[in-house]
């Protein structure tokens, strides 16, 4: 299934949270990918930091029957050309850790959504103003809650995703929300060593929806 930029940004504004995640076995990524997608996650980044990312990103897309409400981009991408590679296998949008406007270029021609990685004011209007729907704040722990809240006024209509550091418990995610995010992304925190190495696929679906919840009651509480 194809998915509208818009339809994206939505739902990642619905759900709240982005997932970030990255392996080098298909077999376990797929795992992953599904758990998530049984616990609530729609919307769901596949990181670019492997040798072999590219394949399992492919084996992603071609088991999409498991999970056809899912939206499924990859991050980690650097460059033009890498963003044209994953965009031509079907990615449904890219993510950056950095501003780098070829890959803005690249993805206004092909339609798809470009989301770069912005750690200061300047960086954020620049992508915004190239074209940037939903800006990626990273590093979140280095930046924190209190720059999220100064620059809103400044820049009201901004969406933002908050990435790095990112904790799953109510005290940290309030802080982010409550600081106008629009979603968080998060990775390690979720995807915890000790799921991984046991493949506790059910604890990760019981975690995901934990954790939606959380994010389902705060923003109920402070829109």
């Amino acid at each position: 299934m194809k998915f509208t930029n818009q339809q994206i940004v939505d739902t990642m504004k619905r759900i709240g949270v982005v997932p970030l995640f990255t392996h080098d076995n298909a077999e376990e990524a797929q795992r992953v990918v599904e758990a998530a997608y049984k616990g609530g996650v729609r919307v769901f980044e596949f990181t670019n930091r492997k040798k072999n990312s590219y394949d399992v990103f492919v084996h992603l897309l071609k088991q999409r029957s498991n999970y056809p409400e899912l939206m499924i981009g990859i991050g980690t991408v650097m460059d033009g050309a890498t963003t044209k590679k994953f965009i031509d296998a079907g990615a449904d949008f890219i993510i950056s850790p950095i501003v780098k406007l070829e890959m803005a270029e690249v993805c206004r021609a092909h339609g798809k959504l470009w989301m770069p990685g912005c750690a200061t004011l300047t960086e954020i209007v620049t992508a915004k103003e190239n074209g940037a729907e939903v800006i990626k704040v990273f590093p979140g722990s280095v930046l924190g809650p209190g720059f999220i809240s100064s620059i809103m006024p400044v820049v009201p209509d901004l969406q933002l995703m908050i990435t790095g550091g990112v904790e799953p418990n109510e005290k940290n995610l309030s802080a982010w929300f409550k600081a106008g995010a629009m979603c968080v992304g998060m990775g390690s925190q979720l995807f915890t060593k000790e799921i991984l190495a046991e493949k506790n696929w059910k604890q990760l679906e019981n975690n995901v929806q934990e954790i939606l919840g959380i994010v389902k009651r705060l923003r109920g509480e402070t829109l």
